[in-house]
């Protein structure tokens, strides 16, 4: 029950007899009148949220008003996007003649069906805060893609928006195939011979992945595949800052949890980031007059070369899940700290086990098992393991050796494994549990408990 004294009266009462639980309207298949009731109810719960003060200074009995509010907006949205989830995607799409990334779907529905997802407004109210702080609206944009991805029509259709190159790669690509190099700040593209070579930088940070970087990596991925003068592509970190590391390449250290603390890095980034360059690692840049479904093979892709120095934790360890070929030094390692972060990594749950088997997965991502890449447990992630100081050379006879025979064969062998392992709808419905369940990691005080105890992130500088 909500203390009538805390709110105020008149919205909590129109609040209350505008609630459409029941199992009436439930029931019904009227999405028009569905959408005016729904939007009604979501707005008077924000009026009242908005009669609280801020999630820092509330007391105790303001704190359960908070969720209460919250609980009943969300169990609403739920049952509204269990009715009318395809006729909200139709609507956004026109009827699935427009390709809308992620980030922009979300906004899309802000402004269509007010209150079904947070709008920009509420965005750039949290964006300034600490994770701790933030009031976890972005909730709704998990909960949202949840039932795009799992409705299979919306979810095949929105995967292969993600698929397609960036607009803002266009630009790029007359400039990277006339010189053979671009720099994206974050990630530099060189053609050498016939690979393409693309270099993670965020020295100041061990190559973490965050905002600043995943756009660009992105960019750099559909550089890659769609340069036709290459046929293989490389994916190596480059040197870092860090006084224990200084001058040695890295991988990359997973999610950037300085900024993961501080509120830097939102909801979106990590389904961008699955939807977009990882996935694009898997199955290629798709076109827009072709569906990306597995058979038929109408995408641009090329095969990977991963180069493990030092190690890969995190994201980076979740992309190698995604290579041809995994080319690791003898003194790198790979971990997937998930538990000491609380939040699911990636698609990891997906594909680590083909790997490595079940238990072992388990053991990576619930109990943290470092794998050294130069043990039994470790090669069964890379292909080979070189003595650090003979990396380049071992880079070079990799990809000989991949592209002696032609291109052609070595593409047609890796659509054929993927179709055997991961098909496109076996990848949509794991993003469709993804989505939902990394939302409500996201924003759980154990994130939080968990940076602090590991990472000593609240004295770390930004």
């Amino acid at each position: 029950m909500l203390p009538i004294g805390l709110l105020p009266a008149a919205t909590l009462q129109s609040w209350q007899a505008a609630d459409p639980d029941s199992a009436t309207d439930f029931a019904a298949s009227d999405f028009a009148g569905d959408c005016r009731r729904y939007v009604a109810f979501w707005t008077l719960a924000r009026e009242l949220l908005e009669s609280l003060p801020a999630k820092p200074a509330r007391n105790n009995e303001q704190a359960r008003a908070a969720e209460t509010i919250r609980e009943k907006a969300r169990a609403a949205r739920q049952r509204f996007l269990a009715q009318h989830t395809a006729s909200v995607y139709e609507r956004l799409t026109q009827n699935y003649s427009r390709f809308i990334r992620v980030e922009t779907l979300v906004q899309a529905a802000a402004d269509a069906f007010p209150g079904l997802v947070p709008g920009a407004d509420e965005i750039a109210e949290d964006a300034g805060r600490l994770q701790r702080d933030k009031e976890g609206v972005e909730i709704d944009q998990g909960i949202f893609l949840s039932h795009v991805l799992g409705e299979m029509r919306s979810g095949t259709h929105l995967c292969h928006a993600m698929l397609l190159p960036r607009a803002d790669t266009e630009p790029h690509l007359e400039k990277f195939i006339a010189d053979g190099f671009v720099d994206l700040d974050a990630v530099t593209v060189e053609r050498r011979g016939h690979a393409v070579h693309v270099t993670l930088k965020n020295p100041r940070y061990l190559n973490a992945e965050d905002q600043t970087t995943i756009d660009a990596t992105e960019i750099a991925i559909d550089l890659a595949t769609l340069d036709p003068k290459s046929n293989i592509a490389v994916l190596r970190g480059g040197e870092v800052e860090h006084v224990k590391y200084s001058g040695r390449r890295i991988l990359g250290s997973g999610i950037n949890l300085t900024h993961l603390y501080r509120g830097k890095i939102p909801f979106l980034w990590f389904i961008q980031r699955e939807l977009g360059f990882v996935h694009k690692f898997m199955r290629g840049v798709a076109r827009a007059d072709a569906l990306p479904d597995d058979v038929h093979g109408t995408g641009a892709e090329k095969p990977w070369i991963a180069v493990v120095e030092s190690f890969a934790i995190g994201g980076h360890c979740q992309i190698l899940l995604t290579q041809d070929y995994v080319l690791a030094a003898n003194d790198a390692f790979m971990t997937l700290p998930a538990r000491k972060e609380g939040i699911v990594p990636g698609a990891a749950n997906l594909r680590l086990h083909r790997f490595v088997g079940d238990r072992l997965a388990r053991q990576c991502v619930q109990y943290e098992r470092k794998l050294p890449c130069d043990s039994p447990e470790g090669r069964l992630i890379c292909d080979e393991v070189v003595d650090a100081g003979e990396m380049d050379a071992a880079i070079e006879r990799v990809i000989e050796n991949l592209t002696s025979s032609g291109a052609v064969g070595a593409i047609s062998n890796r659509r054929a494994f993927r179709i055997a392992v991961e098909s496109l709808d076996l990848f949509r419905r794991y993003m469709a549990v993804y989505a939902r369940e990394q939302a409500y990691c996201h924003f759980s005080p154990a994130l939080i408990a968990n940076l602090e105890r590991y990472w000593n992130a609240q004295n770390r500088a930004d």
